[in-house]
């Protein structure tokens, strides 16, 4: 069954890591955040709301659609005074035009059918200061379908799954597609890149076991039941060494403004 959002039992699966460095250097890289207003949309458990203020955002708004989401969200920031939340969905946030220097979608648009794009970066675009900037990230089928190793652990799902490899290209939209509903929805100067990001390094292939098991931040694994998981899971970590292994996945990022 996919994930259910709004559960209790969920609340916690997309706050329970921290955004690794690297990614806020890829970030520096693409712009500066110092005394910036941002909108993290699709904040989830607010992992990279608080990563957007230790970049040096002067206020950052979160925005989730699921109650859930946003009680785990305030207590990952807690002690964050220039971090809040607010309820909405990527297509009505709810917030006032003209607010945010910087708009970021990241792990989002694959919840959203194609026909939805559009409205989605439209709302950005509605929320964002004249030559403000929106950064999307999330995986193409190109990215999806890279195989297993050492450190891109989730091509094992497919290899072993077929069927969630059709699950997930099925919901992710190639990058010509995500580029013409950005310029449909008025923005610019759009940029691309692949980059690698590191997800979580684990102390060991039994720390990682756990990990898998409980499904944290993982929502296709949400399409196996228990038993179905546990066999991937005896399969991932017969393929992996027993030590420290440092997970990454490989990402599209699009800028535009």
């Amino acid at each position: 069954m996919p994930i259910d959002f709004h559960a209790e039992k969920n609340r916690n699966t997309y706050a329970e890591r921290d955004a690794s460095a690297a990614w806020g250097d890829l970030l520096r890289g693409l712009i500066s955040l110092e005394g910036q207003h941002v909108v993290d949309i699709g904040c989830g458990g607010g992992i990279y709301s608080k990563a957007l203020a230790d970049l040096g955002a002067a206020q950052v708004t979160g925005v989730d659609f699921s109650d859930e989401m946003l009680q785990a969200a305030r207590k990952k920031c807690a002690g964050y005074p220039q971090v809040q939340f607010v309820k909405g969905h990527a297509l009505a946030t709810g917030l006032t035009s003209g607010q945010a220097d910087v708009v970021l979608e990241r792990a989002l648009t694959h919840h959203l059918p194609p026909s939805d794009l559009g409205a989605c970066f439209a709302e950005a675009k509605r929320i964002l200061k004249p030559g403000g900037v929106l950064l999307v990230q999330n995986r193409t089928p190109e990215d999806c379908l890279l195989a297993g190793s050492e450190t891109h652990v989730r091509g094992y799902f497919f290899e072993k799954f077929p069927r969630l490899r059709d699950k997930e290209v099925g919901r992710r939209h190639d990058a010509l597609t995500m580029e013409a509903a950005l310029r449909e929805a008025g923005f610019q100067d759009i940029s691309v890149q692949q980059v690698w990001e590191t997800r979580r390094v684990y102390a060991s292939a039994e720390e990682l076991r756990a990990d898998l098991l409980a499904r944290t931040g993982r929502s296709i694994l949400h399409e196996l039941d228990d038993e179905e998981l546990a066999d991937l899971v005896d399969y991932i970590v017969d393929k992996l060494p027993p030590q420290e292994i440092a997970e990454q996945d490989r990402w599209t990022i699009w800028s535009a403004k």
